[in-house]
């Protein structure tokens, strides 16, 4: 009996030799942030600001994105600033590119549109959000029958700390209504780094059980605590509701242990992920899989082992699958204190 399991110890250490070191995490050569990723047909459609404008890359597979030619689809020839952060996503046929362009407080949301992914896109437009404050990071999804477009800004006109915030759509270009607060970053584990506190990249996608996730960034994104978390909102509740959302209890995707949800365990190989991308069939938030299958996921992060900074930040490749039964907690807040629905996990 020693013998037979002394023989199988030495088979699983031959195997585990042949097989090599665990897989890497799957980093592109493309040294980006902010990755916005679509679906469409079999092509893969990427959006990235570059040299004060923005480009497309189209390939046939996530990998081959860092790989393919950026073609230029818009560049500031008006002098807006900074451009940051495009997200591509389509409705009603056409291709629209949502995008911040400014300098410091100035910071707005532009859209650009094209019925093709890569050329003859229109002049910028601001979008006339309400309040019309500081705003960043946003994008359009439909969700039971409503066009939304969620953001990160500012309450006022100073850096105190970014929300998030959502409002109704009359069209993919017009914002109708007031805004909605619906997440702030008060919890102790998305205030490790400050100055100012951050919520900031959110990413809608719907469960398989239809309710809606907002999955978005916390901590500063100059900090290897950069990391992903979601807010889940209830079954039947009202985006626009704050206290409708539940909030995960600590990042789901990040690279400190002492900051995640408990249950999810930190990245091996990057520091500091964030700014996702969910790679669905024409961005649509209804094509997300169902309860078991993976699905690629697009996001960025500093290899471990080089200083985490902007300029080290790449693109990777990655996938999610939902995770069911998980329960947010919550204190001292109106309504109930819990619920229970699906989660998500993250995959290098």
């Amino acid at each position: 009996m020693r013998f037979a399991r002394f023989a199988a110890a030495l088979f699983l250490l031959a195997t585990m030799i042949a097989a090599g070191p665990p897989a890497q995490a799957g980093q592109t050569s493309l040294k980006a942030a902010d990755p916005s990723v679509l679906r469409v047909g079999s092509t893969y459609v990427a959006v990235q600001s570059s040299g004060g404008g923005i480009v497309v890359r189209q390939a046939t597979s996530p990998d081959g994105l860092a790989g393919a030619t950026a073609k230029r689809i818009w560049s500031d020839t008006r002098g807006r600033g900074e451009v940051w952060a495009p997200e591509i996503v389509t409705d009603g046929g056409r291709f629209y590119v949502y995008f911040t362009a400014g300098t410091g407080a100035a910071h707005r949301m532009y859209v650009i549109s094209s019925t093709v992914a890569d050329s003859g896109y229109t002049a910028e437009t601001q979008l006339a959000l309400p309040d019309g404050k500081w705003a960043i990071d946003g994008t359009l999804f439909t969700f039971n029958g409503q066009r939304w477009f969620v953001w990160s800004g500012w309450a006022g006109d100073t850096n105190v700390e970014q929300n998030l915030y959502i409002a109704r759509m009359s069209s993919p270009t017009t914002p109708t209504g007031a805004r909605y607060i619906i997440s702030q970053p008060r919890e102790s584990w998305e205030r490790v780094v400050g100055n100012p506190y951050i919520n900031e990249a959110p990413e809608a996608i719907k469960d398989p059980n239809g309710q809606l996730h907002i999955v978005y960034s916390a901590n500063g994104s100059w900090s290897d605590q950069y990391c992903l978390a979601e807010l889940r909102l209830r079954a039947g509740g009202d985006p626009t509701y704050v206290w409708d959302w539940y909030k995960s209890n600590g990042c789901l995707f990040g690279s400190n242990r002492a900051t995640m949800m408990t249950g999810w365990d930190p990245t091996l190989y990057v520091n500091g992920p964030g700014h996702n991308t969910f790679v669905l069939l024409n961005g649509d938030i209804a094509t997300s899989p169902p309860a078991g299958p993976k699905f690629p996921l697009m996001f960025h992060a500093v290899p471990k082992g080089t200083p985490y900074s902007w300029a080290n930040r790449s693109w990777y490749t990655g996938s999610f699958c939902w995770w069911g039964s998980t329960t947010y907690r919550r204190a001292n807040v109106p309504g109930a204190t819990t619920d229970t629905g699906f989660s998500l996990k993250f995959f290098e």
